[in-house]
């Protein structure tokens, strides 16, 4: 490979670098595993069952 096309290869990788981080973010909500939704469905609903006291 010569070194013209080294450096074109060089100069059009971060160009796309530099465009893939201004072009839009996706609409697409992040990815949530089932683990933390399950632990975020407990902390959303409060407790019923009311602690005995001693």
């Amino acid at each position: 490979m010569n070194r013209r096309k080294k450096i074109k290869q060089l100069l059009e990788a971060h160009a796309k670098k530099a465009n893939a981080k201004l072009a839009p973010k996706s609409s697409k909500p992040k990815y949530i595993s089932k683990a933390d939704r399950l632990k975020m469905a407990v902390e959303e609903t409060p407790d019923t069952v009311p602690s005995p006291e001693q």
